[in-house]
């Protein structure tokens, strides 16, 4: 008998060992629109050793109601006063059990095999305390609306993590528990930009490892972007600023590549939303730091004549039509690209999100 209990419980710790608990922080305001989509991204994982903690930060609309009708028991919902992302996220640490931890935006997709790839290279990795993945975009309807960067790091991720986020957003990497609390909380003075942080502030200590599939899908939101460009570009300066204070002497040089790399990025946000003048001002003015930040950007002719050709059309065409020129672009260039194989279709649109 205590041979039978013995041997189960070698099995049972054998088990435990290779499928460790994941935790999966959700903050979510106001989010009834998507966090459906977004919870079962999470719950329909293959890897399914997982808890999703949901940090409901003060929603006041149907968020809560949308939630309650998911029934999961690895699914757990607690709710505060609205204090913003960074603290709703240390919030979620502060709650959670995993031996990874993993944060995703309420309005962002995973794709299905996600946490178990992310998984499989940290265990392949064990050197590696930071695994991410490549990103796509989607439209606010879940359509396919172009791809990330792509970039793979293995190993010593900081240099390029002081440059631009290699990750792009909030919703990517799993990180071992106790790596994220070695760095600390995200950094709540921070309204943009306090995902970057935190992933440079871990580069800074851990190796990253890269799974170089798109399995995480950043729902792109076009309401109030003339509004978020100006707040980002200040949170993104304040940002740069500190990590470059605290920055190896040898790496300072990398602070005017930094800055074009932000410019650049808002330049392109600007003129995603189709608002007339008034974007096409902001998308000017941040050309034109991208400019003086490095000058060679004037010989790059399809970067040029990208930037004015987009402020052209949205000073002069109305926002619906300024809308259908470029989504029609959009089916052109994604037609062109199915045909040479450069698109993968498992990872387009919200089709891979399967409903219990």
């Amino acid at each position: 008998m205590f041979r039978y209990y013995s041997v189960k419980l070698q099995i049972k710790r054998k088990m435990t060992n290779n499928t460790p608990l994941i935790s999966v922080i959700i903050p979510v305001y106001n989010g009834e629109k998507t966090i459906r989509e977004t919870i079962f991204s999470v719950l329909n994982q293959t890897y399914k050793n997982l808890e999703l903690i949901v940090i409901n930060d003060g929603s006041l609309d149907l968020t809560l109601n949308v939630i309650y009708t998911i029934k999961d028991s690895r699914l757990k919902v607690f709710s505060y006063e609205k204090s913003g992302v960074s603290i709703s996220r240390n919030r979620g640490i502060e709650r959670a059990s995993g031996q990874f931890i993993s944060f995703l935006d309420a309005d962002d997709i995973w794709t299905p095999e996600k946490l178990e790839k992310q998984l499989r290279a940290l265990q392949t990795n064990p050197q590696a305390s930071v695994a991410y993945s490549w990103v796509d975009y989607i439209d606010e309807n879940g359509e396919f609306f172009r791809h990330g960067n792509h970039i793979s790091i293995n190993g010593n991720a900081y240099e390029k993590m002081l440059i631009q986020n290699v990750l792009e957003n909030g919703s990517n990497p799993l990180i071992r528990r106790q790596a994220l609390i070695n760095v600390g909380n995200f950094d709540t003075s921070l309204k943009f930009a306090e995902d970057w942080d935190m992933w440079l502030r871990l580069a800074s200590r851990y190796d990253f490892v890269t799974v170089p599939d798109a399995d995480v899908l950043y729902r792109m939101s076009f309401s109030s972007v003339s509004t978020n460009v100006v707040e980002m570009e200040k949170a993104c300066l304040k940002f740069i600023e500190k990590s470059f204070n605290t920055a190896p002497e040898s790496l300072k040089y990398l602070k005017r590549k930094s800055l074009t790399n932000l410019y650049h990025y808002l330049t392109f946000k600007s003129l995603e939303s189709p608002s007339g003048q008034k974007n096409a001002i902001f998308a000017m003015r941040f050309f034109k730091n991208v400019i003086l930040n490095d000058l060679s950007v004037i010989f790059h002719w399809k970067t040029m004549f990208e930037v004015f050709f987009k402020v052209t059309m949205v000073i002069l065409l109305p926002p619906k039509q300024y809308r259908y020129l470029k989504n029609k672009i959009k089916i052109i260039i994604l037609s062109l690209s199915r045909e040479r194989g450069l698109v993968n279709t498992r990872n387009q649109g919200i089709s891979i999100v399967q409903y219990e």
